[in-house]
C-alpha cells in the first residue's frame, strides 16, 4: 500500500456560518486540526476560509466559511 502522502483522497466540506466556533466546539471534543481556520481567498463580496481535521478513518474534512465583506 501507498504511503498516505501518496494517496489519491477526497476531501468532504462542511460550510458553516461561524469558522472559529466551530472549530473550538469541535476542539473541545478532541478534534485535532491539522490547520486552524485561515483565509484562503478574497472575493468582491466575501472571504473564504477554511479549516482542516481528519476523520478516525484518516479521511480529510474540512470547515469552509463565507465571510461577507
Amino acid at each position: 500500500e501507498k504511503p498516505e502522502s501518496e494517496r489519491f483522497t477526497s476531501a468532504l466540506y462542511f460550510k458553516v456560518a461561524d469558522i472559529q466556533g466551530t472549530r473550538d466546539s469541535l476542539a473541545s471534543r478532541g478534534v485535532i486540526f491539522e490547520t486552524e481556520p485561515h483565509r484562503v481567498a478574497k472575493m468582491p463580496d466575501h472571504e473564504l476560509w477554511m479549516a482542516f481535521f481528519r476523520d478516525p478513518d484518516r479521511n480529510l474534512l474540512g470547515l469552509m466559511c463565507e465571510k461577507r465583506a
